[in-house]
């Protein structure tokens, strides 16, 4: 019998998707939050929600789901999804833990404990070494690739390439170990070139039965972490995936699994040899994939699990139908190197085109900070075959605005079109060898300005003749000199006349005629007998423009100078300052040290990811504002080196 009520001991996106699949089995759906997450949308679509002081709080979470009257808690992926203590603590409790056992999630939790036990059972594996008993300060099989034993989802995993580089990766990887995990056990692995990472889902009920599900090829990733995912593999042929199959549901059945996992595989794209890497003892983030080519809820199987219930399937009832791929909406910039944003969702569209479905935490108002994961939402689309999958994708996409908020939504489009991809030559490192691709220009085009000059023109204050710093007559509009700042700069853009109805701009050197018409959130923009649509908000003096999942900021200024933007770290002028919001981790100068161009001064930590800010120039620290622990905003001072003598 299933339960009438549950608890969901995550946020965001998962969140959502539990909550709703409990919808639709009629249970009752039992959110927790913190104090800043009130508003949340997981929040707004559960039945009930409960405040908890943070979402690692196994205490106050098990309390909650007792005084609500939760019969099972559903821990989602991330936060206390793998943890063996949590699970044991529910069942202390009277809960069921939707999930694995506990000795199936430590046996698996533990890189180095889960290659030993899958290796007995004949899974192959890749050959390495592991703490305490080895050395591997001594490991000189290169390339290698450092892991974490307790961690996951590619938090701390470095690839090291000589021996000189082995201590210091070691203890990046150590200390990011230690922060994500509480563990700092490492392991080291031959690393393979230009492998493939194919994963195999698989699901076991109490009852003794285990089936997969096929593959999803997971090979496009950046830092170790995926992008988009496919299935099924274009790589795996149908006798292949038999075998794959077969080896992941004897690695759970080693450790005697319930419920639903991924077995994760290192697949050398030349000889398709594969070698188990290791075991997510939970729901995967790509799983609505898997779900969309086998017509299964995952979910549902999970709790039916959970309850006691069988597998409703045996493995001969398992068929993949179509092609689904799917890509994750980052929290981030592409153009920065990947690294974290934030800010308030001013204006959210969501795809909902036919094919398409979208798993997503956000809501307009919402607030995107640098305390989780900076993945916002994902976009899936399933087609009968790969390449029909792939152009639904880019429609999606194409259709995705996130405006107050800095996404990869553009870098995704490259990448799914990239002939790479599309010819299904994939490996997991092919996004760092194209990035050049598939990072578009930060430069505004042209008609971008102009149609943000347009808009802050139709502003009553913008036809103010006061504030017309170029002169104006009676008889005719004068032209103003609207001057924006963006990502990439201050840019001019010269407008006169109403927008409304008929103005120009001058656009390299050519009077154009122009107008933009409004309705709601939507703006046409015609220049020159062109006519463009966008999205777009504003916030206060900042103007958002949206189109085909680009987005563009700009902030007037009509008076006074352009001045320069704010740089990132690393400023000519000697002021490091942070690359992106967070909490400054460790602080690897004092004031007074004498200091060299490209020395570490200060590491900044957000959204699990770590970034080393380093000396701009040769010279001596003068100022140190930044202190270990500590949060800071984007562009916030860190430090300050001067080239002149202490």
């Amino acid at each position: 019998m299933l339960f009438d009520r549950v608890l969901i001991a995550n946020r965001g996106e998962i969140a959502v998707r539990i909550a709703r699949t409990l919808r639709g089995l009629g249970i009752t759906s039992v959110a927790v939050h913190t104090a800043s997450d009130a508003g949340a949308r997981h929040v707004i679509e559960a039945d009930l929600a409960l405040e908890v002081p943070t979402y690692l709080d196994i205490e106050a979470i098990v309390r909650a789901a007792q005084d609500c009257g939760a019969q099972a808690v559903h821990p989602g992926y991330g936060f206390l999804a793998e943890n063996g203590a949590f699970a044991r603590r529910c069942a202390a409790a009277g809960l069921v833990f939707v999930g694995p056992p506990a000795e199936a999630i430590e046996a698996m939790g533990d890189k180095i404990r889960a290659k030993a036990t899958v290796s007995a059972a004949g899974v192959p594996v890749v050959p390495g070494a592991a703490e305490p008993d080895d050395a591997l300060t001594e490991w000189r099989d290169f390339p290698a690739l450092i892991k974490p034993s307790a961690g996951g989802g590619g938090k701390g995993m470095v690839l090291v390439r000589s021996a000189a580089e082995l201590p210091d990766a070691l203890e990046s990887a150590r200390r990011t170990a230690r922060a994500a995990f509480g563990d700092d056990t490492l392991l080291v692995e031959r690393y393979v070139e230009r492998p493939r990472h194919i994963e195999i889902q698989v699901l076991a009920d109490a009852h003794g039965d285990v089936v997969h599900l096929g593959e999803r090829e997971c090979s496009l990733q950046r830092r170790h972490q995926k992008i988009i995912e496919e299935a099924p593999s274009p790589f795996v042929t149908p006798e292949t995936r038999a075998r794959m199959g077969a080896a992941a549901v004897e690695a759970a059945r080693a450790v005697g699994y319930v419920g639903a996992g991924t077995v994760e595989f290192i697949v050398d794209g030349s000889t398709g040899a594969y070698h188990f890497m290791e075991m997510n003892t939970r729901l995967q983030v790509e799983h609505p994939v898997t779900e969309l080519v086998t017509g299964l809820d995952l979910v549902e199987l999970q709790l039916r699990v959970a309850a006691g219930e069988r597998l409703p399937i045996g493995q001969e009832d398992v068929r993949l139908d179509g092609h689904a791929v799917e890509a994750r909406v980052y929290a981030e910039d592409p153009a920065r190197g990947f690294l974290p944003t934030g800010g308030r969702v001013l204006l959210l569209r969501e795809p909902g085109t036919p094919g398409t479905r979208v798993d997503s935490g956000l809501a307009e108002g919402g607030i995107v900070g640098s305390e989780y994961d900076p993945m916002l939402s994902k976009v899936v689309a399933w087609a009968p075959g790969r390449e029909a999958a792939y152009r639904a994708l880019d429609r999606a996409l194409a259709g995705t605005a996130v405006l107050g908020v800095v996404t990869n939504v553009p870098f995704l489009r490259a990448l799914a079109a990239h002939p790479a991809v599309l010819a299904g030559e994939l490996d997991t490192g092919l996004v760092e060898r194209v990035l050049p691709d598939l990072v578009p220009a930060v430069e505004v085009p042209g008609e971008v300005l102009a149609a943000a000059g347009l808009v802050f023109h139709a502003m009553p204050q913008g036809r103010d003749p006061w504030e017309i710093t170029d002169g104006w007559r009676v008889g005719e509009p004068a032209w103003t000199t609207w001057r924006l700042e963006s990502r990439d700069g201050v840019h001019a853009i010269q407008v006169r006349g109403l927008p409304e109805e008929s103005a120009e701009v001058l656009l390299n050197g050519e009077k154009v005629p122009a107008r933009i018409r409004t309705d709601g959130a939507g703006l046409a923009v015609t220049i020159g007998g062109r006519t463009e649509h966008y999205l777009h908000v504003r916030d206060a003096d900042t103007l958002w423009l949206g189109r085909e999942g680009r987005a563009w900021a700009f902030t007037r200024h009509l008076i006074g100078d352009p001045g320069d933007r704010p740089g990132a770290a690393g400023a000519a002028d000697g002021v490091v300052r942070s690359p992106m919001p967070g909490t400054v981790l460790v602080v690897k100068a004092q004031v007074g040290e004498r200091v060299s161009e490209g020395q570490p001064l200060v590491i900044v930590e957000a959204m699990k990811m770590e970034h080393t800010v380093t000396a701009p120039c040769d010279g001596v620290v003068t100022e140190l504002p930044a202190e270990a622990g500590r949060p800071v905003d984007m562009d916030a001072v860190l430090a300050v080196v001067s080239t002149q003598e202490a």
